[in-house]
C-alpha cells in the first residue's frame, strides 16, 4: 500500500485556481478544494463563502524529495506575484477509502418495526422491516432527524387503524433518495408516486427501489412537484397519504400551490424538514386549507407534523 504526503494551502478565491494549477503539475491524482458555506436564508442549501483550502497528495516514493522541492519552488515563484501562506505537509497512511467510508453507516432502528440498513450489510434485526439504502447524492439516508421523524409518523399511520385506513396509495413530494416511499411500500401500501425536481434524486430513488426489489409499477417516480401531480402527469392525482420532507418555507409555498389538494377526503399528510420555530407557521398554512394537527414529533431542533 502506498503512503502519501498531503500538501495543503488555504487561500482566497482569487488565488485558489492558481495554487490548484501548481499542485496539479506534481500530484498524479489531481487536487481537491474545500470551502465553507453560509446560509443566506432558510431555503438556502448553502452558498460558498470564505477562503478555500486546496489539497493535493504526493506518493511517498524515491522521487518524493525531488518532487517536493520542485513543487515548493513553483509555489515560491507564484508567491512572488502575490503573497502565499506557508504550505502544510502532512504524512497520510493509505487505506481502503471505500471500506473506511462505509464504516460511517450502520443500521438504524426506527420506531417499532422499521430498520434502515446500508445495502452492503445484513440486518442485525431480521424481525424488523428492512429498508435497504445506498447512501448517494440525494437527501435521505436515514441519518438525519427529519427522515427518522417522517418514518416514525409513517409507521404510526399504518399502525393506527382506529384513526387511519391503511393507505392504498401514497404521494411523496420531494422524494429524495426514495427512503420514505420504499418504507411506505414495505409497510403495506399498494402504490407510491414519488416526485422530485432534482433529476439526481429521481435516479437515486429508482436505484434504491431496485435495492429493495420494488418494481416500477409499485413505485412510480418522476420529475416534478405539486403542479405536475395535480395536472395528472403521472396518473395519480390524489392519495390517502401525502409526504413532504423538504423545508418549511417550501412546504408553505407548496400549500399555496395546491399541496392539500393531493390529499383525499379524510386523508393525512406528513410534513418534515421543519425547525422548531417554524412549526407554527407550517401548521397555520395547513389549517388554512382545512387540515388539523393530529401528531407532532421532535428530535433536537427538528420537527415533523402529521395533519389530517
Amino acid at each position: 500500500m502506498t503512503n502519501w504526503l498531503e500538501i495543503s494551502l488555504t487561500v482566497n478565491g482569487e488565488l485558489a485556481e492558481a495554487v490548484a494549477d501548481v499542485l496539479a503539475r506534481f500530484a498524479p491524482n489531481g487536487v481537491m478544494t474545500e470551502q465553507a458555506v453560509k446560509f443566506n436564508d432558510e431555503e438556502d442549501e448553502g452558498t460558498p463563502a470564505g477562503d478555500i483550502t486546496v489539497r493535493a497528495y504526493l506518493p511517498v516514493d524515491d522521487a518524493l524529495e525531488e518532487t517536493r522541492q520542485k513543487l515548493e519552488e513553483s509555489l515560491y515563484y507564484l508567491g512572488m506575484i502575490q503573497a502565499l501562506p506557508v504550505a502544510t505537509f502532512t504524512p497520510i497512511a493509505d487505506q481502503n477509502w471505500m471500506e473506511a467510508w462505509k464504516t460511517r453507516y450502520q443500521p438504524i432502528p426506527i420506531g417499532k418495526r422499521l430498520i434502515i440498513v446500508p445495502v452492503w450489510m445484513d440486518s442485525p434485526e431480521p424481525e424488523r422491516i428492512s429498508i435497504r439504502i445506498d447512501p448517494g447524492m440525494a437527501f435521505g439516508t436515514g441519518t438525519h432527524p427529519t427522515t427518522q421523524l417522517c418514518l416514525e409518523l409513517l409507521e404510526a399511520v399504518f399502525d393506527d387503524h382506529a384513526r387511519f385506513q391503511t393507505p392504498d396509495s401514497v404521494i411523496d413530494v420531494g422524494c429524495g433518495s426514495g427512503i420514505l416511499s420504499v418504507a411506505a411500500l414495505k409497510l403495506g401500501c399498494g402504490t407510491v408516486l414519488g416526485v422530485d425536481i432534482d433529476d439526481a434524486s429521481v435516479k437515486n430513488s429508482r436505484e434504491n427501489a431496485d435495492n429493495n426489489s420494488i418494481s416500477s409499477d409499485k413505485f412510480l417516480i418522476g420529475s416534478g412537484s405539486v403542479g405536475e401531480v395535480k395536472a395528472g402527469k403521472f396518473g395519480i392525482k390524489q392519495a390517502p397519504l401525502v409526504m413532504a420532507n423538504i423545508l418549511a418555507p417550501v412546504i408553505i409555498r407548496l400549500f399555496d400551490n395546491g399541496l392539500a389538494d393531493l390529499i383525499t377526503p379524510s386523508g393525512a399528510i406528513i410534513l418534515s424538514g421543519i425547525l422548531d420555530h417554524q412549526a407554527g407557521d407550517v401548521i397555520s398554512a395547513g389549517e388554512k386549507y382545512g387540515l388539523k394537527l393530529v401528531d407532532r414529533r421532535q428530535i433536537n431542533d427538528w420537527v415533523a407534523l402529521l395533519m389530517q
